[in-house]
């Protein structure tokens, strides 16, 4: 081969390689281009989340929370699998999204397959009513009669919280048909519309059914619901994963979602037509469906998260951990279902599951405690004012660990002790800013019903005068009620009469916590 021709066919080689090159790059170039002259150039990065159309995770993939990730630098990518667990925890595992939303319970049944590639980093909600059974009342007109009857059949959608709904009926109601993996019982249907059809059609004698079915099908008087989620606790609870590898490498992006989602959720909260309009032109369901949906539906609060489903406990006060809790208990209706003959959690440790610690620095920081553990004033922050309907409806979170408030005798004038002990209270309240506080006042069961009940009103609103008076707490915050004799403390065994009525006259101070 001449000199001449090997020149020409390396030109020609390089410049094919030139031509495809410049084939793959330019796509490449033009998004660049286009990202380094535009509004766009600013973007930190992307936010991926696997979900399905379930309205409790609404907020999550909201019009509010797409604006507020983008002041943060982020595109929000909510990509809907249509509930299919399987293929969004394969996706975790691949590394092709960053966040996902799931029950606890799908969690762990369909999770373990990917060895967990996630952790849970917040709660989201409870199914409150959003689920039920519906059964033909004339056939099947309560749980017990489905222990009698035979033959029943029940379409329900299969991996989805309606199963879980059943499985747990029938763990904790002994129904042993409704454990059965196969049966002539188990009708599969594609999703809560369709279980409702064949429902209607006469298929099946039971339907579990999701809003805004569930409504639909107790508009008919001949349908009755055996039981629905709002008639439960802790039972269908939504969670947010985060993957495993963006709580190591993007850490950042953690807490900006969980920030910007709790603003969302509140602003939601504090503008429920703003929420119904958000979702009724994100579902394209009529207003009414809308409504239905939202009812049964109750999401979970920043403050709820921190102190009653993570157990996080700036101050000392002893604090609830509902996840861990939803957690066991799931576990033990899938083992009891079958789906597990051993407990499917790495080393039957559910804390192998979770990650508190950007839910825990957002939680402090709000509670008025900085990440250092420096406490800031807490106690004058402005509250609205509530009736008391609004009083009744908030969430007793706990009762702050005090010493005992000292009175003169017979009377509600503070002593000095009582004095001092409201110093300690009023340290430990400027942690909390976010919460309200209920003063209870109590008295011995000796005497006069009706002037133990005066005394004990006197004493709470003496500690609430005081703590206005003199740490400027916001009145609007803090209630005094008394209840005298009527709810005295339970008796120590071998303790002596004396020390029991010592220990009975007291003031309690519970922290409660804003409803959403």
């Amino acid at each position: 081969m001449s000199g001449h021709l090997k020149v020409f066919i390396a030109i020609v080689v390089l410049g094919t390689l030139a031509i495809v090159g410049y084939r793959f790059a330019r796509p490449l170039l033009t998004d660049a281009a286009q990202r380094q002259t535009s509004d766009a150039a600013a973007t930190r990065g992307k936010a991926s989340i696997g979900m399905d159309s379930w309205i409790g995770y609404f907020p999550l993939c909201s019009p509010q929370m797409e604006r507020r990730m983008r002041g943060e630098g982020y595109v929000v990518r909510c990509e809907d699998d249509k509930a299919d667990y399987a293929a969004r925890f394969q996706r975790l595992a691949n590394g092709e999204l960053d966040f996902a939303v799931s029950t606890v319970d799908a969690w762990l049944l369909n999770g373990k397959a990917f060895d967990y590639p996630a952790a849970i980093v917040a709660v989201i909600d409870e199914s409150k009513g959003g689920d039920a059974i519906i059964a033909r009342r004339a056939r099947i007109p309560d749980l017990e009669a489905l222990k009698r009857v035979t033959g029943a059949r029940i379409a329900f959608t299969p991996a989805s919280p309606s199963e879980h709904l059943l499985k747990s009926i029938g763990v904790h109601f002994d129904l042993p048909q409704l454990r059965e993996r196969r049966g002539a019982w188990r009708v599969e249907a594609a999703g809560s519309s369709d279980a409702l059809a064949r429902l209607n059609r006469g298929e099946v004698d039971v339907a579990v059914l999701w809003e805004p079915d569930v409504s639909r099908a107790l508009a008919d008087p001949a349908y009755v619901k055996l039981i629905g989620s709002d008639d439960t606790e802790k039972l269908i609870v939504d969670v947010l994963l985060a993957s495993r590898r963006v709580l190591q490498e993007r850490p950042e992006l953690v807490q900006t979602v969980l920030k910007q989602y709790f603003d969302s959720l509140l602003y939601y909260t504090e503008d429920s037509a703003a929420l119904r309009k958000d979702a009724a032109a994100a579902s394209g369901l009529p207003a009414e469906q809308v409504d239905a949906m939202l009812g049964g539906v109750r999401w979970v609060s920043l403050n709820e998260n921190g102190a009653a489903w993570f157990g996080i406990s700036p101050g000392g006060v002893p604090t609830e951990e509902g996840l861990i809790e939803a957690m066991r208990s799931a576990t033990s209706v899938l083992i009891a279902a079958g789906d597990f003959s051993a407990d499917p959690i790495p080393d039957g440790d559910p804390y192998r599951l979770t990650n508190r610690q950007p839910l825990s620095a957002l939680y402090l920081a709000d509670s008025g405690t900085a990440i250092g553990g420096t406490a800031v004033d807490g106690l004058a922050r402005a509250f609205s004012a509530l009736d008391d309907a609004g009083w009744a409806r908030l969430r007793e979170i706990g009762t702050l660990r005090i010493e005992p408030i000292g009175f003169a005798r017979g009377t509600a004038n503070l002593d000095e002790q009582g004095v001092a002990a409201l110093a300690a209270v009023a340290e430990r309240l400027s942690h909390y800013p976010n919460y309200r506080l209920v003063v209870k006042g109590n008295t011995g069961i000796d005497g006069e019903p009706r002037a133990n009940l005066e005394l004990s009103q006197k004493r709470a609103l003496a500690v609430v005068e005081h703590l206005i008076a003199t740490y400027r707490m916001d009145a609007n915050r803090i209630r005094g009620l008394g209840f005298g004799g009527t709810q005295p403390l339970s008796r120590r065994e071998g303790e002596s009469d004396r020390a029991f009525g010592y220990r009975l006259p007291r003031v309690e101070l519970a922290l409660v916590s804003e409803p959403l």
